[in-house]
């Protein structure tokens, strides 16, 4: 499979863009456990043409995790267009453009999902940015705004036409948000487009290695998105290869890599994002990394009320010297 001049093995994996999550401490880890190609945290193209420091600092790629796409979103065609040059400047392998973000303050805009609602305006906005960039232009997108306006194969082909070179495709509604199950029946139907050539990827509850391989046999995506999944948990990417190719399971990461990862994670937070708010976005991994570790909330406790980075690595070392005397019973 191909993304412009990006090759892939068969079925490659990708990490979905989300934000606060797929950033470059967490792209590193990412990239560590097999995963094929990143995406930034999307980027408000308002905040890129205004210099906004949060904005301009997702741009930020590093060689060693390539390729990369990153991802940015916004309604207006000209403040897109001015954006797309700041991103060229990034030299990512692939611009990918939201059309799937459900959150209100970004709908509300008729941006993310919310230009669902409008499927000429979203080609037009697409066609636009294809032509401004020689970069390789993706979409991730939503079935439709609501189960009444699926028009999720039309619009892939349509987009497809005015140049695209794949689109990924989340199994949800914009007013389903992330509540219910997944519908990859119409990703089949994508695929299944004889007009269609482009790669198609799939997205949206894949959290087992048993559940990929299911949903590459049963709906013919090119590759899949992981999103949700893979927080606290990356290693769900060489799981999900190793069981797709050999039909057997990896073991499970002991508690010294979990705790090894924390450690990294936490330290290349610090050093990007400086130290407060490296901190401060670190908590909502802790949980997810910890899952199901037996003993864990005196120890989350102090690890998410506490902004002393010496304080929260000697958490760490204490919780190595408590479950190391228990490796067995670490987990329940």
């Amino acid at each position: 499979m191909n993304i412009g001049p990006v090759e892939f093995d068969e079925f490659p994996l990708f990490l979905a863009p989300m934000e606060d999550v797929s950033d470059p401490p967490f792209r590193a880890l990412c990239k560590e456990q097999g995963c094929d190609m990143m995406y930034t945290e999307f980027i408000s193209v308002e905040g890129l043409i205004r210099d906004a420091t949060k904005s301009v600092q997702k741009l930020d790629i590093y060689e060693e995790e390539r390729p990369v796409g990153i991802q940015i979103f916004g309604a207006k065609i000209d403040s897109m267009k001015r954006a797309v040059e700041i991103v060229e400047e990034a030299q990512p392998e692939v611009l990918d453009i939201n059309y799937g973000c459900p959150v209100k303050k970004v709908v509300c805009k008729m941006a993310g999902a919310g230009i669902l609602q409008d499927i000429p305006r979203m080609v037009k906005l697409t066609e636009e940015i294809v032509k401004s960039t020689k970069l390789p232009v993706t979409v991730k997108t939503r079935l439709g705004w609501d189960q009444n306006s699926i028009k999720i194969v039309e619009v892939a082909e349509r987009l497809q036409d005015v140049g695209i070179q794949s689109i990924a495709i989340h199994g949800r509604t914009r007013k389903q948000m992330y509540k219910g199950v997944a519908d990859w029946t119409h990703i089949r139907e994508v695929k299944e487009n004889p007009r269609l050539h482009i790669p198609v990827i799939g997205n949206g509850d894949i959290d087992s290695p048993e559940k990929a391989l299911q949903y590459k046999k049963e709906y013919c995506a090119d590759g899949l998105m992981i999103g949700r999944a893979s927080i606290g948990n990356p290693w769900i990417f060489s799981q999900i290869k190793h069981y797709v190719n050999t039909g057997e399971h990896l073991p499970n990461p002991s508690f010294e890599e979990k705790l090894r990862a924390v450690r990294k994670h936490l330290s290349d937070s610090i050093l990007w994002k400086g130290e407060r708010l490296g901190i401060l976005e670190m908590r909502r991994h802790y949980c997810n990394y910890f899952r199901g570790l037996r003993e864990i909330k005196k120890y989350r406790s102090r690890l998410v009320t506490t902004y002393e980075p010496n304080e929260l690595f000697d958490v760490l070392s204490e919780m190595e010297l408590h479950y190391s005397q228990d490796r067995e019973m670490a987990f329940s």
